[in-house]
């Protein structure tokens, strides 16, 4: 997408706001009073908070909207490690957790300061929050934290791909490269999965309607709640087929219809089906949550949650990937370069040879 249609875009997406009256809320503005401790207490008996209550927009669904972040979350491993085999998530907290996410942060500033061909420094500032994490690892289904094996059509599709891969290097084309290297797309849930930067997302509610955008590649989705069925399953798309609906104050986004070179985890397009469950759990905090379905790639589903914070110093910005894509150009030039290096070095030996054999003649064979 181009600069000048992101902005056409961006003007529609304001008019079509206007004409909504949708509104997102001020920072703060999403705390109802319920939910503030009071000010001043009597001197004998102690104040107590009231339970917290959800906000509602003005049409009447639960509010999750707002600017959110996950990137204290970066480092943070999908898996269990095997240090933490046979303890539960919600038992590693306190110093424990901490020490935890200061050794994620020195690894991930450490991985970056010292590779000379890493990302510039102001890519990775965001590792200097992660130990604000909340979680030691994200699987939370199964229960020890482990993806389940995956199926023996699983297997089988992949060691189709990788034989289709054969002989093909890892930049002979643009096309050898992953989508994300491209611009295309980071997929689903891929798209809200922390990264070294751009980890912003917007979310936008109106009547019938929730919006979420993805500052990583400029994506949005547009869910629809109206109870639509999905939509034929020949028509497939990187992002999938999304349709939504409310339980009690969690919004779930249930997606079909992906193509397979954008499915999760190299999961089947046309058989992935991916549960997400949104609900505001504190004024600033909405815990996400994915249930991973594909019974032609995982022996049973399997879960993962996170939380999102609302962070208003970190708003969705333009990404304009394709506009000068310098890493692809660079990735495949640089392969080029090696190419001919590597040409230019055969052919050096390939005419220093018949002269080294043509001298060998020359000398006695006593010498030899």
């Amino acid at each position: 997408m181009n600069s000048r249609l992101f902005r056409s875009f961006l003007v529609t997406a304001v008019v079509i706001g206007a004409t909504l009256r949708i509104a997102l809320p001020a920072p703060g503005q999403n705390t109802p009073s319920a939910a503030r401790v009071p000010a001043t207490a009597s001197a004998t008996t102690p104040a107590k908070a009231k339970p917290w209550t959800p906000p509602r927009t003005s049409w009447g669904d639960p509010d999750i909207q707002g600017w959110f972040s996950n990137r204290t979350e970066d480092a943070t491993p999908l898996e269990r490690p095997a240090q933490f085999e046979g303890r539960r998530l919600e038992d590693v907290k306190g110093e424990e957790l901490a020490a935890i996410k200061r050794q994620a942060q020195e690894r991930t500033v450490n991985q970056f300061k010292n590779d000379p061909l890493s990302a510039p420094e102001h890519w990775w500032q965001d590792a200097l929050k992660i130990v604000d994490g909340t979680q030691a690892w994200l699987v939370v289904d199964p229960p020890e934290g482990k993806i389940p094996a995956t199926t023996a059509q699983s297997r089988v599709r992949a060691a189709a791909r990788t034989a289709a891969r054969r002989g093909h290097g890892p930049a002979d084309s643009w096309e050898d490269r992953s989508l994300y290297d491209r611009c295309i797309t980071r997929g689903l849930p891929g798209s809200m999965m922390p990264a070294i930067y751009g980890n912003s997302y917007q979310i936008v509610q109106a009547p019938g309607f929730v919006v979420i955008r993805y500052e990583m590649i400029h994506e949005t989705r547009v869910i629809p709640l109206d109870g639509s069925a999905h939509v034929a399953p020949e028509i497939r798309s990187y992002m999938g087929d999304p349709r939504g609906h409310w339980e009690g104050d969690t919004l779930v986004v249930d997606t079909t219809n992906f193509r397979d070179e954008s499915a999760y985890r190299n999961a089947n397009g046309a058989t992935l089906r991916l549960i997400e469950r949104f609900r505001r759990v504190a004024a600033d905090k909405v815990l996400w949550s994915v249930t991973v379905d594909d019974p032609e790639t995982w022996v049973k589903p399997w879960t993962f949650a996170m939380h999102l914070t609302i962070d208003d110093s970190q708003p969705v910005l333009e990404y304009s990937c394709h506009e000068g894509n310098y890493g692809l150009r660079n990735i495949l030039s640089a392969a080029r370069a090696e190419e001919k290096k590597a040409a230019d070095e055969a052919a050096k030996k390939s005419i220093a040879a018949p002269k080294g054999a043509a001298a060998q003649k020359d000398v006695p064979a006593q010498q030899r």
